[in-house]
């Protein structure tokens, strides 16, 4: 059964191999703010979940990552229930997220119930990627 806490600084080198674009610092305040979780299976840490406020107002998923050898099991949707549950319980009534139009996570968060608000499009020298797109969901 997995098990979902938040991210302790002993989860440094996991969460690197992970997500290795977020700075020692950032990481650092993630831990501090209770901004990122980690989820473990028979006592093997498998996936991440960081988020941050949006406005300063809105939780924003950053990032929801499972190792790829851990995929379907339902750990993904295990997260974002745990993250939805935590947020609710602090009083927010609304979350976003976001994914690039040429990423099939798309099809999973509107399976989870999030809904379609918006997009983003980069096309800046260095800069350029696919659709950035918006998701919300009400709690």
């Amino acid at each position: 059964m997995p098990e979902i806490r938040f991210a302790l600084e002993g989860d440094r080198s996991f969460w690197k191999r992970l997500d290795p674009h977020l700075p020692d610092a950032e990481f650092d305040r993630k831990v501090r703010d209770r901004q990122a979780y980690v989820l473990t299976d028979e006592n093997e840490p498998r996936g991440l979940l960081r988020y941050s406020l949006f406005w300063d107002t809105i939780p924003f998923c950053n990032l929801l990552y499972i190792e790829s050898e851990s995929r379907g099991r339902g750990f993904g949707r295990a997260m974002m229930e745990y993250w939805e549950a935590d947020m609710k319980s602090r009083g927010y009534g609304m979350l976003l997220l976001s994914t690039q139009s040429d990423e099939d996570a798309q099809h999973f968060y509107r399976k989870l119930g999030y809904r379609d608000c918006g997009g983003l499009i980069l096309t800046l020298p260095g800069f350029e990627q696919p659709t950035e797109l918006f998701f919300c969901k009400g709690l």
